[in-house]
Protein backbone atom coordinates (compact mmCIF):
# COMPACT_ATOMS: atom_id res chain seq x y z
CA UNK A 1 0.00 0.00 0.00
CA UNK A 2 2.70 2.81 0.78
CA UNK A 3 4.42 1.75 -2.75
CA UNK A 4 0.62 2.66 -4.42
CA UNK A 5 0.28 5.55 -2.91
CA UNK A 6 3.81 6.52 -3.38
CA UNK A 7 3.08 6.13 -7.83
CA UNK A 8 -0.66 8.04 -6.84
CA UNK A 9 1.99 10.79 -5.74
CA UNK A 10 4.56 10.77 -7.95
CA UNK A 11 1.78 11.38 -11.18
CA UNK A 12 0.62 14.41 -9.16
CA UNK A 13 3.72 15.80 -9.05
CA UNK A 14 5.39 14.97 -12.25
CA UNK A 15 2.49 14.64 -14.50
CA UNK A 16 -0.36 17.63 -12.73
CA UNK A 17 2.40 19.17 -11.10
CA UNK A 18 1.26 19.52 -7.50
CA UNK A 19 3.62 20.31 -5.33
CA UNK A 20 5.11 17.66 -2.76
CA UNK A 21 2.80 18.72 0.42
CA UNK A 22 -0.30 19.31 -1.86
CA UNK A 23 0.09 15.78 -3.28
CA UNK A 24 0.55 13.84 -0.17
CA UNK A 25 -2.80 15.81 1.46
CA UNK A 26 -4.54 15.31 -1.53
CA UNK A 27 -3.73 11.61 -1.67
CA UNK A 28 -7.16 9.50 -1.60
CA UNK A 29 -5.17 6.62 -0.06
CA UNK A 30 -3.12 8.86 2.81
CA UNK A 31 -5.58 8.11 5.67
CA UNK A 32 -5.48 4.10 4.85
CA UNK A 33 -1.85 4.14 6.13
CA UNK A 34 -0.16 4.10 9.41
CA UNK A 35 1.91 6.91 10.27
CA UNK A 36 4.65 4.62 9.46
CA UNK A 37 3.81 3.63 6.20
CA UNK A 38 3.33 7.24 5.40
CA UNK A 39 6.94 7.88 5.86
CA UNK A 40 8.20 5.23 4.03
CA UNK A 41 5.73 6.27 1.18
CA UNK A 42 7.35 10.15 1.57
CA UNK A 43 10.37 8.51 1.72
CA UNK A 44 9.94 6.51 -1.80
CA UNK A 45 8.89 9.70 -3.40
CA UNK A 46 11.54 12.61 -2.26
CA UNK A 47 14.12 10.29 -3.20
CA UNK A 48 12.67 9.70 -6.66
CA UNK A 49 12.16 13.28 -6.88
CA UNK A 50 16.21 14.19 -5.89
CA UNK A 51 17.61 11.36 -8.08
CA UNK A 52 15.05 11.79 -11.25
CA UNK A 53 17.73 12.13 -13.90
CA UNK A 54 19.68 9.34 -12.68
CA UNK A 55 16.68 7.19 -12.72
CA UNK A 56 15.73 8.21 -16.07
CA UNK A 57 19.33 7.88 -17.14
CA UNK A 58 19.53 4.38 -15.98
CA UNK A 59 15.99 3.38 -17.05
CA UNK A 60 17.32 4.09 -20.98
CA UNK A 61 20.27 2.33 -20.50
CA UNK A 62 18.72 -0.64 -19.35
CA UNK A 63 15.94 -0.59 -22.39
CA UNK A 64 16.22 -2.07 -25.96
CA UNK A 65 14.27 0.53 -27.22
CA UNK A 66 12.51 3.49 -26.06
CA UNK A 67 9.00 3.12 -24.34
CA UNK A 68 6.56 4.99 -26.52
CA UNK A 69 4.36 7.38 -24.76
CA UNK A 70 1.23 5.76 -24.22
CA UNK A 71 2.91 3.42 -21.61
CA UNK A 72 4.08 6.69 -19.78
CA UNK A 73 2.57 4.97 -16.45
CA UNK A 74 5.51 1.74 -16.63
CA UNK A 75 8.39 4.36 -16.20
CA UNK A 76 6.83 5.57 -13.38
CA UNK A 77 6.78 2.04 -12.09
CA UNK A 78 10.67 1.72 -12.84
CA UNK A 79 11.88 4.84 -11.45
CA UNK A 80 10.24 3.72 -7.91
CA UNK A 81 11.73 0.13 -8.51
CA UNK A 82 15.32 1.67 -9.31
CA UNK A 83 15.21 4.26 -6.28
CA UNK A 84 14.44 1.41 -3.95
CA UNK A 85 16.96 -0.68 -5.64
CA UNK A 86 20.00 1.57 -5.98
CA UNK A 87 19.21 4.55 -3.81
CA UNK A 88 17.37 3.18 -0.25
CA UNK A 89 18.90 0.04 -0.14
CA UNK A 90 15.92 -1.86 -0.43
CA UNK A 91 16.54 -6.11 -1.08
CA UNK A 92 16.44 -6.61 -4.43
CA UNK A 93 13.11 -9.46 -3.99
CA UNK A 94 11.41 -7.33 -2.45
CA UNK A 95 12.12 -4.13 -5.19
CA UNK A 96 11.07 -5.89 -8.20
CA UNK A 97 8.49 -8.58 -6.45
CA UNK A 98 6.28 -5.23 -5.45
CA UNK A 99 7.44 -3.18 -8.42
CA UNK A 100 5.66 -6.18 -10.66
CA UNK A 101 2.80 -6.11 -8.46
CA UNK A 102 2.27 -2.38 -8.57
CA UNK A 103 2.54 -2.57 -12.04
CA UNK A 104 -0.43 -5.44 -11.97
CA UNK A 105 -2.36 -3.18 -9.59
CA UNK A 106 -2.28 -0.36 -12.04
CA UNK A 107 -3.39 -2.86 -15.32
CA UNK A 108 -0.17 -2.74 -17.09
CA UNK A 109 -0.56 -6.80 -17.28
CA UNK A 110 1.15 -6.70 -20.67
CA UNK A 111 4.44 -4.92 -19.28
CA UNK A 112 5.15 -6.93 -15.90
CA UNK A 113 7.47 -8.98 -17.58
CA UNK A 114 9.22 -5.39 -18.71
CA UNK A 115 9.20 -4.17 -15.26
CA UNK A 116 10.64 -7.55 -14.18
CA UNK A 117 13.29 -7.89 -16.43
CA UNK A 118 13.93 -4.10 -16.66
CA UNK A 119 14.52 -4.37 -12.51
CA UNK A 120 16.67 -7.60 -12.64
CA UNK A 121 19.19 -5.91 -14.57
CA UNK A 122 18.83 -3.41 -12.28
CA UNK A 123 19.68 -5.09 -9.46
CA UNK A 124 22.82 -6.89 -11.29
CA UNK A 125 24.28 -3.71 -13.32
CA UNK A 126 22.57 -0.58 -11.45
CA UNK A 127 25.70 -0.04 -9.31
CA UNK A 128 28.13 -0.01 -12.39
CA UNK A 129 25.89 2.49 -13.72
CA UNK A 130 25.71 4.70 -11.07
CA UNK A 131 29.60 4.79 -10.03
CA UNK A 132 29.59 6.31 -14.03
CA UNK A 133 27.17 9.26 -13.57
CA UNK A 134 27.31 12.83 -12.81
CA UNK A 135 24.71 12.94 -10.46
CA UNK A 136 25.28 16.61 -9.92
CA UNK A 137 24.67 17.22 -13.65
CA UNK A 138 21.69 15.19 -14.16
CA UNK A 139 19.57 15.62 -11.45
CA UNK A 140 19.09 19.11 -11.99
CA UNK A 141 17.71 20.72 -15.08
CA UNK A 142 20.51 22.61 -17.16
CA UNK A 143 18.90 25.97 -17.06
CA UNK A 144 19.12 25.92 -13.34
CA UNK A 145 22.35 24.84 -13.28
CA UNK A 146 23.11 27.47 -15.88
CA UNK A 147 21.90 30.51 -13.99
CA UNK A 148 23.58 28.84 -10.63
CA UNK A 149 26.92 28.97 -12.29
CA UNK A 150 26.48 32.61 -13.44
CA UNK A 151 25.28 33.34 -9.74
CA UNK A 152 27.98 31.59 -7.96
CA UNK A 153 30.77 30.39 -10.49
CA UNK A 154 30.95 26.66 -11.69
CA UNK A 155 32.50 24.82 -8.77
CA UNK A 156 29.98 26.40 -5.71
CA UNK A 157 27.10 26.01 -8.53
CA UNK A 158 28.22 21.95 -8.25
CA UNK A 159 28.30 21.90 -4.44
CA UNK A 160 24.08 23.26 -4.77
CA UNK A 161 23.80 20.61 -6.85
CA UNK A 162 25.50 17.88 -4.69
CA UNK A 163 23.60 19.07 -1.20
CA UNK A 164 20.46 18.79 -3.27
CA UNK A 165 20.60 15.20 -3.20
CA UNK A 166 21.13 14.54 0.47
CA UNK A 167 17.84 14.02 2.90
CA UNK A 168 17.45 17.35 5.15
CA UNK A 169 18.16 17.12 9.08
CA UNK A 170 15.02 18.18 10.89
CA UNK A 171 16.21 21.56 12.41
CA UNK A 172 13.89 23.19 15.21
CA UNK A 173 14.00 26.58 16.99
CA UNK A 174 13.81 26.66 21.22
CA UNK A 175 11.32 29.51 22.82
CA UNK A 176 13.68 29.48 25.72
CA UNK A 177 16.23 26.93 26.38
CA UNK A 178 18.43 25.50 23.29
CA UNK A 179 20.68 23.52 25.63
CA UNK A 180 17.53 21.90 27.48
CA UNK A 181 15.49 21.56 23.95
CA UNK A 182 18.78 20.09 22.33
CA UNK A 183 19.48 17.64 25.47
CA UNK A 184 15.87 16.64 25.55
CA UNK A 185 15.55 15.73 21.60
CA UNK A 186 19.16 14.06 21.45
CA UNK A 187 19.64 16.57 18.90
CA UNK A 188 22.90 19.02 18.03
CA UNK A 189 23.27 22.79 18.73
CA UNK A 190 24.36 24.83 16.26
CA UNK A 191 25.89 28.08 16.62
CA UNK A 192 23.10 30.51 17.18
CA UNK A 193 21.14 28.54 18.69
CA UNK A 194 19.13 25.99 16.19
CA UNK A 195 18.55 22.49 17.20
CA UNK A 196 19.56 19.82 15.01
CA UNK A 197 17.94 16.52 15.03
CA UNK A 198 19.82 13.99 12.35
CA UNK A 199 16.63 10.99 12.39
CA UNK A 200 13.30 12.59 14.19
CA UNK A 201 9.89 10.41 13.24
CA UNK A 202 6.47 12.21 13.80
CA UNK A 203 6.96 15.80 14.57
CA UNK A 204 4.38 15.72 16.95
CA UNK A 205 5.78 12.76 19.07
CA UNK A 206 8.73 14.48 19.97
CA UNK A 207 9.46 15.51 23.79
CA UNK A 208 8.43 19.30 24.32
CA UNK A 209 6.35 19.54 21.37
CA UNK A 210 2.91 19.49 23.16
CA UNK A 211 4.56 21.94 26.04
CA UNK A 212 5.23 24.26 23.31
CA UNK A 213 8.83 24.81 23.77
CA UNK A 214 10.11 24.42 20.18
CA UNK A 215 9.09 24.94 16.49
CA UNK A 216 10.30 23.49 13.08
CA UNK A 217 12.56 25.38 11.52
CA UNK A 218 15.78 25.56 9.11
CA UNK A 219 18.77 27.03 10.59
CA UNK A 220 18.80 29.50 7.65
CA UNK A 221 15.02 30.44 8.27
CA UNK A 222 16.12 31.42 11.79
CA UNK A 223 18.58 34.09 10.34
CA UNK A 224 16.49 37.11 9.13
CA UNK A 225 14.96 37.62 12.79
CA UNK A 226 18.36 37.12 13.93
CA UNK A 227 19.37 40.14 11.41
CA UNK A 228 16.14 42.26 12.63
CA UNK A 229 17.73 42.18 16.12
CA UNK A 230 14.02 42.85 17.70
CA UNK A 231 14.13 44.31 21.56
CA UNK A 232 11.67 44.01 23.94
CA UNK A 233 8.43 46.11 22.86
CA UNK A 234 9.23 47.01 19.79
CA UNK A 235 6.60 47.17 17.65
CA UNK A 236 7.70 44.52 14.51
CA UNK A 237 5.02 44.17 11.08
CA UNK A 238 5.62 40.28 9.91
CA UNK A 239 4.94 40.48 6.22
CA UNK A 240 3.80 36.97 4.24
CA UNK A 241 3.70 35.85 7.74
CA UNK A 242 2.37 32.08 7.36
CA UNK A 243 3.39 29.42 8.51
CA UNK A 244 4.89 31.22 11.46
CA UNK A 245 8.19 30.79 12.03
CA UNK A 246 9.57 34.11 12.26
CA UNK A 247 6.43 35.40 13.98
CA UNK A 248 7.08 33.10 16.88
CA UNK A 249 10.83 34.36 16.35
CA UNK A 250 9.53 37.89 16.89
CA UNK A 251 7.17 37.10 19.59
CA UNK A 252 9.72 35.50 21.60
CA UNK A 253 12.08 37.66 21.51
CA UNK A 254 9.69 40.18 22.91
CA UNK A 255 8.87 42.19 19.94
CA UNK A 256 4.83 43.12 19.83
CA UNK A 257 4.32 41.60 16.69
CA UNK A 258 1.18 42.03 13.89
CA UNK A 259 1.18 39.43 11.61
CA UNK A 260 -0.12 39.63 8.15
CA UNK A 261 -0.54 37.20 5.73
CA UNK A 262 -3.55 37.01 2.52
CA UNK A 263 -4.28 33.25 3.35
CA UNK A 264 -7.15 32.96 6.00
CA UNK A 265 -6.21 28.82 6.04
CA UNK A 266 -2.31 29.89 6.09
CA UNK A 267 -3.22 32.30 9.14
CA UNK A 268 -4.47 28.97 10.92
CA UNK A 269 -1.59 27.40 11.19
CA UNK A 270 0.01 30.72 12.18
CA UNK A 271 -2.18 30.69 15.25
CA UNK A 272 -2.32 27.79 16.10
CA UNK A 273 0.97 27.38 16.52
CA UNK A 274 1.31 30.50 18.58
CA UNK A 275 -1.43 29.02 20.81
CA UNK A 276 0.81 25.57 21.12
CA UNK A 277 3.60 27.62 21.98
CA UNK A 278 2.15 30.13 24.58
CA UNK A 279 2.85 33.34 22.17
CA UNK A 280 1.12 36.13 21.52
CA UNK A 281 0.74 38.42 18.12
CA UNK A 282 -1.68 40.56 16.46
CA UNK A 283 -2.97 38.33 13.68
CA UNK A 284 -4.54 39.95 10.62
CA UNK A 285 -5.46 38.77 6.78
CA UNK A 286 -4.71 41.08 4.17
CA UNK A 287 -3.02 41.65 1.26
CA UNK A 288 0.49 42.87 2.90
CA UNK A 289 0.97 45.88 0.04
CA UNK A 290 -1.92 46.93 1.16
CA UNK A 291 -2.33 47.05 4.61
CA UNK A 292 -1.55 50.34 6.84
CA UNK A 293 -0.42 50.31 10.86
CA UNK A 294 -2.20 53.04 12.24
CA UNK A 295 1.48 54.70 13.16
CA UNK A 296 4.73 53.74 11.69
CA UNK A 297 5.81 50.63 12.58
CA UNK A 298 9.54 50.44 14.30
CA UNK A 299 10.75 47.49 12.11
CA UNK A 300 9.42 45.43 9.26
CA UNK A 301 10.09 41.86 8.18
CA UNK A 302 9.27 40.69 4.80
CA UNK A 303 9.57 37.33 3.96
CA UNK A 304 8.81 37.36 0.20
CA UNK A 305 7.15 34.89 -1.86
CA UNK A 306 9.27 33.89 -4.50
CA UNK A 307 10.76 30.73 -6.34
CA UNK A 308 11.95 28.61 -3.55
CA UNK A 309 14.57 27.37 -4.75
CA UNK A 310 16.61 27.18 -1.50
CA UNK A 311 14.54 25.11 -0.36
CA UNK A 312 14.76 22.16 -2.65
CA UNK A 313 16.60 19.98 -0.37
CA UNK A 314 13.09 19.79 1.32
CA UNK A 315 10.93 20.40 -2.02
CA UNK A 316 12.95 18.00 -4.70
CA UNK A 317 10.15 18.23 -6.70
CA UNK A 318 10.57 22.29 -7.65
CA UNK A 319 12.91 21.63 -10.29
CA UNK A 320 10.56 19.32 -12.20
CA UNK A 321 7.88 21.11 -11.75
CA UNK A 322 8.60 24.67 -12.58
CA UNK A 323 9.46 26.41 -15.73
CA UNK A 324 12.13 29.28 -16.01
CA UNK A 325 9.76 31.64 -17.27
CA UNK A 326 7.02 30.80 -13.74
CA UNK A 327 10.57 31.41 -12.17
CA UNK A 328 10.78 35.00 -13.11
CA UNK A 329 7.58 35.88 -12.27
CA UNK A 330 8.12 37.20 -8.34
CA UNK A 331 10.27 40.02 -8.65
CA UNK A 332 7.22 42.63 -9.14
CA UNK A 333 5.48 41.55 -6.11
CA UNK A 334 8.95 41.39 -3.84
CA UNK A 335 9.69 45.27 -4.94
CA UNK A 336 6.13 46.45 -4.24
CA UNK A 337 6.59 44.83 -1.05
CA UNK A 338 9.96 45.80 0.18
CA UNK A 339 8.59 49.39 -1.31
CA UNK A 340 5.74 49.23 1.14
CA UNK A 341 7.30 48.29 4.10
CA UNK A 342 9.68 51.32 4.10
CA UNK A 343 6.73 53.14 4.05
CA UNK A 344 5.00 52.09 6.42
CA UNK A 345 8.26 51.83 8.94
CA UNK A 346 8.95 55.15 10.74
CA UNK A 347 12.22 57.07 10.06
CA UNK A 348 15.33 55.56 11.19
CA UNK A 349 13.42 52.12 11.55
CA UNK A 350 14.86 48.85 9.66
CA UNK A 351 13.23 46.63 7.39
CA UNK A 352 14.70 42.97 6.78
CA UNK A 353 13.92 41.72 3.35
CA UNK A 354 14.39 38.00 2.68
CA UNK A 355 14.36 35.27 0.30
CA UNK A 356 14.06 31.76 0.36
CA UNK A 357 15.98 31.79 -3.26
CA UNK A 358 18.98 30.99 -4.72
CA UNK A 359 18.30 33.74 -7.69
CA UNK A 360 20.18 37.15 -7.68
CA UNK A 361 17.13 38.58 -9.53
CA UNK A 362 14.44 37.27 -5.98
CA UNK A 363 17.07 39.50 -3.90
CA UNK A 364 20.25 41.02 -4.34
CA UNK A 365 18.53 42.69 -7.40
CA UNK A 366 15.47 43.85 -5.71
CA UNK A 367 17.46 45.67 -2.73
CA UNK A 368 20.21 47.02 -5.39
CA UNK A 369 17.20 48.78 -7.01
CA UNK A 370 15.90 50.14 -3.92
CA UNK A 371 18.88 51.79 -2.93
CA UNK A 372 19.43 52.63 -6.07
CA UNK A 373 16.85 55.64 -5.54
CA UNK A 374 18.48 59.12 -4.85
CA UNK A 375 17.84 60.15 -1.22
CA UNK A 376 16.01 56.51 -0.78
CA UNK A 377 17.04 54.31 2.47
CA UNK A 378 20.49 52.34 2.72
CA UNK A 379 21.50 49.25 3.65
CA UNK A 380 22.71 48.48 7.32
CA UNK A 381 25.34 46.22 6.91
CA UNK A 382 26.56 43.46 8.85
CA UNK A 383 29.42 44.57 10.72
CA UNK A 384 29.37 41.79 13.69
CA UNK A 385 28.51 38.59 13.20
CA UNK A 386 25.07 37.07 13.05
CA UNK A 387 24.25 34.41 15.67
CA UNK A 388 24.05 31.38 13.45
CA UNK A 389 26.13 32.91 10.23
CA UNK A 390 29.74 32.11 9.79
CA UNK A 391 31.75 34.61 7.53
CA UNK A 392 30.96 33.18 4.50
CA UNK A 393 27.27 33.82 4.28
CA UNK A 394 28.24 37.53 4.95
CA UNK A 395 28.55 39.20 1.51
CA UNK A 396 30.88 42.02 0.96
CA UNK A 397 28.49 44.48 1.09
CA UNK A 398 27.22 43.25 4.57
CA UNK A 399 24.26 41.37 3.14
CA UNK A 400 23.27 37.42 4.03
CA UNK A 401 23.71 34.83 1.78
CA UNK A 402 23.32 31.31 2.56
CA UNK A 403 23.48 28.09 0.22
CA UNK A 404 22.65 24.31 0.34
CA UNK A 405 26.00 23.42 0.86
CA UNK A 406 27.05 25.58 3.44
CA UNK A 407 27.53 23.88 7.05
CA UNK A 408 27.78 20.62 4.81
CA UNK A 409 29.73 19.03 7.35
CA UNK A 410 27.01 19.02 9.70
CA UNK A 411 23.88 18.51 6.98
CA UNK A 412 23.98 21.49 4.96
CA UNK A 413 21.06 24.28 5.00
CA UNK A 414 18.56 25.80 2.74
CA UNK A 415 19.64 28.48 0.49
CA UNK A 416 18.39 32.25 1.54
CA UNK A 417 19.21 36.04 0.53
CA UNK A 418 18.50 38.75 3.80
CA UNK A 419 19.46 42.02 3.52
CA UNK A 420 18.76 44.81 6.58
CA UNK A 421 17.95 48.13 5.03
CA UNK A 422 17.71 51.48 6.98
CA UNK A 423 14.90 54.07 6.40
CA UNK A 424 16.99 57.04 6.09
CA UNK A 425 15.44 59.85 8.49
CA UNK A 426 14.51 63.40 6.64
CA UNK A 427 17.22 64.96 8.67
CA UNK A 428 19.62 62.62 6.91
CA UNK A 429 18.75 63.18 3.63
Amino acid sequence: MPRRLALDVLDDILIRKKSLDDAFAEARRLNDLAPRDRGLARRLVSETLRRLGQLDDIIDRLLERPLPRKVRPVRQVLRLGLSQLLFLDTPAHAAVDTSVELAAARGMFAHKALVNAILRRGAREGSDLVARQDAAVLNTPAWLRERWAAAYGEAVCREICLAHLNEPPLDVTAKTDPEGVAEALGGELLPGGTVRLRSAGPVSDLPGYGDGAWWVQDAAAALPVRLLDPEPGMHVADLCAAPGGKTAQLAAAGARVTAIDRSEKRLGTVRANLGRLGLNAEVICADATDWRPAEPVDAVLVDAPCSSTGTIRRHPELPWIKTETQMEGAAAIQRRLLDHALHIVRPGGRVVFATCSLEPAEGRDIVSAVLGEAGGPRVHPVRTAVPGATEQMITGDGMLRTLPCHLADVGGMDGFFAARIERVPTNDR
